[in-house]
Formats: structure tokens, sequence, C-alpha cells
């Protein structure tokens, strides 16, 4: 009977990797390194594969990089307006050592967002002035996440009864028991 929620919240994450202006495409990620205190950051869906890993993209010093070697148990939380939609979602996540996928992903940014990846600091470094940040030429600090998860919560805000289902993943199938909202 939670089936038709499960195609639904794939379906709209699926969706949100091709369409740029899906709500889901942009969702908030904790994590919780070594000094345990949750960090948040919004982060940009790039890719989903056909078993729910989520991928996305950083500068490997960011800080969110150091919390995943720390700890790689994160949460991910996306909302989509129009449709009244939360996902919560809870996974493992992996800093990509492939170095062909990476490449792939790397080729695949537009010009002027690789630039995003190629700071002479480090995100979160202190500067004098915005428009003094220097820029590296022909290297860059490009990293991807992808998360694996384990746990998604889908909550349907809804009358005359709002739809909250928790699936849950045991041995590379994903079970869905419905809860109250």
């Amino acid at each position: 009977m939670t089936q038709h929620f499960w195609s639904e919240l794939t379906e709209e994450l699926n969706k949100s990797v091709t369409e740029k202006d899906h709500a889901f495409r942009f969702a908030t990620l904790g994590t919780v390194g070594n000094e345990r205190l949750a960090r948040l950051r919004t982060i940009v869906l790039r890719h989903v594969n056909e078993h729910l890993n989520l991928v996305f993209y950083t500068d490997k010093r960011s800080k969110k990089v150091l919390h995943i070697k720390e700890n790689n148990r994160v949460s991910l939380l996306f909302y989509h307006p129009e449709l009244l939609l939360q996902l919560k979602i809870e996974g493992l996540a992996y800093i990509l050592k492939d170095e062909e996928a990476k490449d792939s992903y790397w080729n695949h940014i537009k010009e002027n967002s690789k630039r995003d990846y190629t700071t002479h600091k480090a995100p979160g470094s202190e500067i004098n002035n915005p428009d003094q940040v220097e820029y590296l030429s022909g290297d860059h600090y490009f990293c991807a996440i992808e998360v694996e998860p384990f746990k998604v919560e889908y909550l349907k805000l809804k009358r005359p009864n709002h739809i909250r289902v928790r699936f849950s993943k045991e041995n590379d199938e994903w079970n869905g028991e419905f809860l109250v909202p």
C-alpha cells in the first residue's frame, strides 16, 4: 500500500536533477563531526541513481568533507512547497574516489561554475573583501559526495489526513510503513 508514495518520491527526486526549477534540486545537508554539533548547509542535488544514491558536489577542503570523514552518517531534508511534500533522508556519505566517474562529473559542469572549485583559499577562510577572492588556473578542488540512503521519511501535508511513511532499506530492498504524521 506504500508503493504509490515510494513511486512519487523517487519520481520527484529524479526530476530534480533534470528540471532546474524543481524544489528538490536544493536540499539541506546535516552532518555531525567530532565537534558533536549538528551543521546544516544547502547543497545542490546533481545525480540520483537506480539505487536512490544521491550525489552532490563540493570543494574537497570544505568543512562538510571533514565532517563526513569524521562521521559519514548524514541527513538530507527536501521540501516541495507546491506538493506540500517533505522528504527526510538518512544515509551514509562517501567521498567519490573513482577518478573516471569524478572526471565525468567535472567535465559536465558548466565552465563558469567550475570556478567555484578553484579558489586559492579554502571555503570558509577569512578574507578582507569579497571582490578580492583569488582563483587558481588549471587546478581545482572538486569533490563529489555520494549518499547511500538507508531510511527515507515521506510526509505529505493534505486534508483530511496528512500522510507519513517511513521507508527502511533492508537487504537492498525498501520496505514502507505508515506513521502518525
